[in-house]
């Protein structure tokens, strides 16, 4: 039996999804904007369930689904919302982002996605790995659909992307009535390059806060501000 990512009120059983726990899933779930107190969250492209545990555990909302689209990720996700506190509030569609604009009349107060970025092709050796990776399973303009469909008119939407995809990320999104309020771009070490771009969305256009966030002084020494962003969800923060 795999033992579970264990974090201080959820574990994360992964054996079968094809995209571990990492650092950018748990930056996005730990920083996507809750002080609008939404009452109904999606995740798209959920894989093991990770942000939307994350979000149940930091809000109070009724509804958090989720949507996986790899038949393997999707029972884990499953097995992983049935197992935690919050079940009764976790629920796993196993389908496309694109089926669930057809099939959906919901709208979200809050939508993330970690969504898969790797847009050339890369072959590891795992085609769900691979599909998982790679951004042909969900690109960015279908993203960007899905959540000028499903988010509610004062809804937010937030994500997690290469910093040097951006600025397209961005004009994809203004086109599509979507203005970033809030530009979190995250370095590995204060020395290494921008990495990571957090961007926060709503439907009106509003000053825009933007700031850094630098992960490590050195190896295995965490800032200040990243231990205050994750320490209620990694055990040892």
């Amino acid at each position: 039996m795999e033992t579970p990512f264990r974090f201080k009120q959820f574990e994360i059983f992964q054996d079968r999804c094809a995209m571990k726990v990492g650092t950018d899933g748990v930056l996005l779930g730990a920083w996507a904007p809750v002080d609008t107190e939404p009452s109904s969250v999606l995740d798209i492209g959920t894989g093991t369930g990770l942000i939307a545990l994350m979000l149940a555990q930091r809000t109070m909302a009724d509804t958090i689904d989720a949507v996986e689209i790899d038949g393997d990720a999707f029972e884990q996700c499953v097995e992983n919302f049935e197992a935690s506190p919050w079940a009764d509030r976790l629920f796993c569609y196993h389908a496309g982002l694109d089926e669930m604009v057809e099939e959906s009349d919901a709208t979200y107060e809050l939508i993330v996605s970690n969504p898969p970025f790797h847009s050339e092709t890369v072959a590891s050796g795992s085609e769900a790995r691979d599909r998982a990776r790679q951004n042909i399973a969900l690109p960015f303009s279908e993203l960007i659909h899905g959540v000028e469909m499903l988010l509610a008119d004062e809804g937010v939407f937030a994500t997690i992307i290469p910093f040097q995809a951006e600025a397209q990320f961005r004009q994809m999104a203004r086109e599509a009535g979507l203005y970033p309020f809030k530009v979190t771009r995250v370095k590995g070490t204060p020395d290494s390059g921008i990495k990571r771009s957090l961007l926060a969305f709503s439907r009106k256009e509003q000053s825009l806060l933007e700031d850094e966030l630098v992960i490590e002084e050195q190896r295995h020494v965490y800032t200040a501000e990243y231990k205050a962003l994750c320490r209620d969800f990694y055990l040892k923060m």
